[in-house]
């Protein structure tokens, strides 16, 4: 598929995968269903698009949802206690993730999150602004191609 031809997530998934991500999703908020539903996903075997989390309103919650601010674990250690499927995770060879709140201006609601997930120690102060970066350049036009369930 040609750039011009990608979604706004497959395009942010394969500028993501370049700087080291290995799984890589989008999920949207679905807070009547109290869950979070994968909009996309790098890995369709392990995490299929549609596939639901609960959403718990836990520590997690709090920091990346309620506070709008960037989940960052760079240990399984990290993020074991908020992560139900963290074996599975863990089972990928995965030792890091990051998760970034998506909201479609400062004040409006966090709607939906990019999931980031790449080996132990990946996601260094430099490698998150990079990310940081590109999820804002990406903003605009994954919000707008994602389902409204907020």
């Amino acid at each position: 598929m040609s750039a011009a031809a990608q979604t706004p997530a497959e395009a942010l998934h394969h500028e993501a995968a370049r700087l080291g991500t290995i799984l890589f999703t989008v999920s949207v908020l679905d807070p009547a269903a109290g869950v979070s539903r994968r909009a996309y996903t790098s890995h369709p075997v392990e995490y299929p698009a549609q596939g639901t989390k609960p959403m718990e309103h836990d520590a997690w919650f709090a920091h990346c949802i309620a506070g709008r601010r960037t989940f960052v674990a760079n240990t399984p250690e990290g993020f074991r206690a908020h992560f139900f499927d963290h074996a599975l995770i863990e089972s990928m060879g995965l030792g890091s993730a990051v998760n970034i709140p998506l909201a479609a201006a400062p004040d409006a609601p966090v709607t939906a999150t990019v999931n980031l997930l790449a080996g132990p120690g990946h996601f260094t102060p430099p490698k998150l602004a990079a990310y940081h970066a590109l999820v804002e350049a990406h903003r605009a036009a994954l919000l707008a191609s994602l389902p409204r369930l907020v």
